[in-house]
């Protein structure tokens, strides 16, 4: 039997730190003001309540750390978008500044001891979930292949690089892949979307797995398009059954 889901309820959350991971993209890292801490699975996401002039407003933000047990922080990533009113909200939010928060939330999870290869693609802030499985897994001691191919328009758009090198570099099993649709000069990884790379990686790592083994699951967030897509060929051309592939968008 499944353990019951975490229950989601509203709370106050304080801005404790934040820092520019991209020039459009924020982290925010936030904290339970109650002092309690806060349960969610890797995955999942909150729904942030901003008191604007006009009523307030809610937007989901997917959770961008992994669960640590006592911990009452959580990191999101957010994308400034022109006339986007939480977007804009967060981008000049101010340290020490409470916001109500509702959550967790979310079906698109992933145990940290689920134990099986997977493949995670992700676009943009569509890699934050990604992030928050991977991360832990690894904290829970997997061994498993974790594969990411995380897609962004430039070098520059490319979130936590240095973080997701590091894994890569550190963990046998963790493989780190980047593709730019709008490359720099100069660039020499992977170029245009994602899922152009897709057939090609699910085919390496059936071939890391070996006959016999466990079939994988791929893990896939971003926005709706490339979700789409890279879902349809998974199904229908690459031949992974409906339950192994888990996708979530963000638009």
């Amino acid at each position: 039997m499944a353990p019951p889901m975490i229950p989601s309820e509203p709370f106050e959350s304080r801005l404790v730190a934040a820092r520019r991971l991209a020039p459009s993209v924020r982290e925010l890292v936030f904290e339970r003001a109650d002092g309690k801490p806060f349960l969610f699975e890797p995955g999942q996401w909150v729904n942030l309540v901003f008191p604007l002039p006009g009523g307030d407003i809610k937007r989901a933000y997917s959770i961008a750390s992994p669960p640590v047990e006592g911990e009452r922080r959580f990191e999101i990533a957010v994308t400034h978008v022109t006339d986007g009113p939480g977007s804009g909200y967060l981008h000049a939010l101010a340290e020490g500044a409470t916001l109500r928060a509702i959550g967790p939330q979310g079906l698109f999870t992933r145990k940290p001891r689920e134990g099986v290869p997977s493949l995670f693609v992700g676009t943009g802030t569509g890699v934050t979930p990604l992030r928050s499985m991977i991360t832990a897994a690894l904290a829970a001691g997997a061994g498993e292949p974790l594969w990411l191919l995380f897609g962004a328009r430039h070098g520059e758009d490319v979130l936590y690089r240095e973080e997701l090198a590091a894994l890569a570099s550190e963990h046998p099993g963790v493989r780190y892949e980047v593709s730019l649709s709008r490359p720099d000069e100069g660039w020499t990884g992977r170029r245009g979307y994602v899922q152009a790379h897709v057939p090609e990686l699910l085919g390496a790592l059936r071939d890391a797995i070996g006959p016999g083994g466990p079939a994988p699951h791929v893990y896939v967030c971003g926005l709706d398009r490339m979700v789409s897509a890279v879902r349809d060929l998974l199904r229908n051309e690459l031949g992974l059954d409906r339950k192994h592939v888990h996708a979530e968008r963000y638009d």
